[in-house]
């Protein structure tokens, strides 16, 4: 089977050249045509979470104020 193709790209070398060359320009016009918003976001999401509660130890108001806030917001 693989021979077949082999020897078939060998007599066919034009044919073969030409399917490289338009299969290679038309991945140049789609990757030149793709709008930004189809590419990901690949950077770290960050949030920062300022949170008052006067009374409260920082322990108690990180555990139970903080870190709930930052998990939901990062999902």
């Amino acid at each position: 089977m693989i021979e077949r193709l082999i020897h078939w790209s060998i007599v066919n070398r034009v044919l073969v050249l030409i399917l490289a060359l338009v299969t290679a320009a038309v991945g140049l016009y789609a990757v030149k045509h793709t709008p930004v918003d189809a590419i990901p976001d690949l950077s770290d999401t960050q949030v920062i979470v300022r949170a008052e509660a006067p009374g409260l130890a920082p322990e108690v108001v990180e555990d139970q104020v903080t870190y709930p806030l930052t998990t939901a917001l990062m999902a």
